[in-house]
């Protein structure tokens, strides 16, 4: 929002408003104001090692409550900014909110969900996240236009509304078996608690699966050291992986940057927070189709589709927009409305694939001895690349030019590969015996040491 620009950014608004010798693609090129965008997601980079022990100490639960307060914080300091100091700072509380909950809410999904609907359970993390996006979209379309300038303070302050919810929601929940049976040993309570969230009484094979992993769990006391050991290498590959390649899809040049990207090729500041509104819609309604059949389709074929997809069109956005628009001025109408398509097309594949499932295979894949821990190295990678490319994205736009769609692209191609080779199926399993399918890898056996007549052995005993 201009008004928000002026007072915050005024060398962003400058370039944008009266100088007409910069490029098209450096207008928004700033350190301060990617600092503001990026600096959450340092925030969360943190806070996501603290919640990593808290949640394995007191609870899923507990770090879920406290990303909730964090949000409260960051949310009221941010609609009551008067200068740039506590605009970030707002900003660094909403991050740690991000970590905590980002940490806690997969890893509580994962284990409360039955296994056979584990895969669209946790893709509602995504497709909540996607919501969120939508409606802050149409909160900034709408406080766009409140007259006097002061929109972006409504904006800014409404993030207390979810935050709220979530706060006052997470005093009412109950905690995850794995949890109680990790921290308690209560066995007896345990079993109820299946029993309730289970809708039977007919729980003890699941029960018996939890006792040993809890078991296994009490033995590990250093799980970010234990984690390194050879027969985790799998699950730490993945870790770091999928939330690696899930940001270099370059989808956070969309998230983050959508109405700018939209600015840039020549529309008005209304028609460009619109057109996040149209992205955003079709984010939810793909993470919703891919909520529907992961269970069924399974994780490789969706990655694989929906980066397929994501290549295609980022190689035509790129041609296009390397075609079409200049350094000066912008591109037709028509053309804006091509490119616009293109992007909701980009965007439906990665709402399909990498969107859900980057959050939904790392918290299924890990063991409860380093679950914790695991999760917790997945959200710090997420939010360190999330900050490196936050951070980057102007400056790369102002020298890539067009050329930023190539760059992603070309990951894109690499991350499609790495699924096809090295990740291997795991809808429909239970999550406590998920260490079966890398045994059982052409690739992976040959590093967890295990073989097939050994798995064999197992199943039969």
């Amino acid at each position: 929002m201009e008004p928000f620009l002026k007072k915050f950014f005024h060398d962003v608004y400058t370039k944008m408003k009266e100088d007409k010798e910069v490029s098209n693609y450096c207008k928004f090129d700033s350190q301060l104001l990617t600092s503001f965008t990026s600096s959450l997601y340092v925030a969360g980079l943190f806070a996501t090692f603290i919640a990593s022990s808290v949640t394995r100490t007191f609870g899923r639960k507990a770090s879920i409550l406290l990303g909730g307060a964090n949000f409260l914080a960051g949310a009221a300091l941010g609609g009551a900014a008067f200068n740039i100091y506590m605009l970030i700072f707002g900003r660094v509380l909403l991050g740690v909110g991000v970590g905590f909950a980002n940490q806690a809410v997969p890893l509580y999904l994962s284990e409360m969900a039955p296994s056979k609907y584990r895969g669209g359970i946790n893709n509602s993390f995504q497709l909540s996240v996607g919501i969120g996006v939508l409606i802050a979209n149409l909160i900034n379309y709408g406080t766009e236009k409140v007259k006097g300038g002061w929109g972006w303070r409504v904006s800014l302050a409404m993030a207390a509304v979810p935050a709220f919810i979530l706060t006052l929601g997470a005093l009412f929940l109950p905690e995850t078996p794995n949890s109680l049976i990790q921290r308690t040993n209560d066995r007896e309570k345990v079993k109820r608690m299946l029993q309730r969230i289970r809708g039977t009484d007919d729980v003890q094979a699941e029960l018996d699966d939890l006792i040993v992993a809890s078991e296994t769990s009490k033995t590990i006391k250093h799980p970010f050291k234990n984690i390194l050991q050879r027969k985790y290498r799998p699950q730490l590959v993945m870790s770091v992986a999928i939330p690696f390649f899930q940001q270099v899809t370059g989808i956070n040049v969309i998230a983050f940057y959508a109405p700018i990207l939209f600015r840039t090729i020549g529309l008005g500041e209304s028609a460009a927070l619109l057109s996040a509104v149209v992205t955003g819609a079709v984010g939810i309604a793909t993470t919703a189709m891919s909520m529907l059949i992961v269970d069924k389709v399974g994780r490789r074929g969706l990655l694989i589709f929906g980066g397929i997809q994501m290549f295609v069109t980022q190689m035509i956005v790129g041609g296009l927009m390397g075609a079409k628009l200049g350094d000066h001025g912008g591109v037709s109408k028509a053309w804006a409305f091509v490119i616009l398509v293109l992007i909701c097309i980009y965007v439906a594949g990665f709402g399909l694939s990498w969107g859900p499932l980057g959050w939904l295979i790392p918290s299924e894949i890990f063991p409860l001895e380093i679950r914790s821990a695991g999760q917790s190295i997945t959200v710090a990678v997420n939010f360190l690349f999330t900050f490196l490319v936050g951070q980057t994205f102007l400056a790369m736009l102002c020298h890539f030019k067009y050329g930023i769609f190539f760059f992603f692209g070309g990951w894109v191609a690499i991350m499609t590969a790495f699924v096809y080779w090295f990740l291997p199926e795991t809808k429909n399993l239970p999550i406590e015996k998920m260490d079966k399918v890398w045994r059982e890898h052409w690739f992976w056996k040959k590093i967890v040491g295990e073989n097939v007549e050994l798995i064999i052995k197992e199943e039969a005993t």
